[in-house]
């Protein structure tokens, strides 16, 4: 199956780096997916999850606060001013990264309808995933 190499950087540096199935970025017009062979765009992102499907087909998130993706047919590059990985090995692991990923988007945003969407669909995924 076809890959694509995504990069998700922050200004303290690389949050995610490896090539992946898919991808479904928080964009500014709206939520999209992402797959090899896609048209090229450049957009910003607002407050949301970034869902990752790896190449052995595992689901992973990062929150971001906002930023920019530009993309194209074989990789997809995404500058966010914040970004939290939702990961961690047991479930307080996981629960400090969602504390962490709503430390995040309230300092980006002042939308409680915002951040309570995007915490809500992280807690769903990580529900799904486990």
């Amino acid at each position: 199956m076809e890959t694509l190499k995504l990069d998700i950087v922050t200004p303290e540096g690389s949050i995610f780096s490896n090539d992946v199935n898919s991808i479904t970025l928080p964009g500014s017009e709206g939520e999209f997916g992402v797959l090899p062979g896609h048209v090229g765009v450049v957009t910003t992102l607002n407050a949301g999850v970034i869902e990752i499907e790896t190449k052995d087909g595992k689901k992973e998130m990062v929150a971001v606060n906002w930023g920019y993706a530009k993309v194209d047919e074989k990789s997809v590059d995404v500058l966010a001013d914040g970004a939290v990985d939702i990961a961690g090995d047991s479930e307080g692991e996981i629960a400090q990264s969602i504390t962490k990923a709503r430390k995040l988007l309230e300092e980006a945003t002042d939308n409680n309808v915002v951040i309570s969407s995007v915490i809500s669909r992280i807690e769903t995924l990580v529900k799904s995933s486990l």
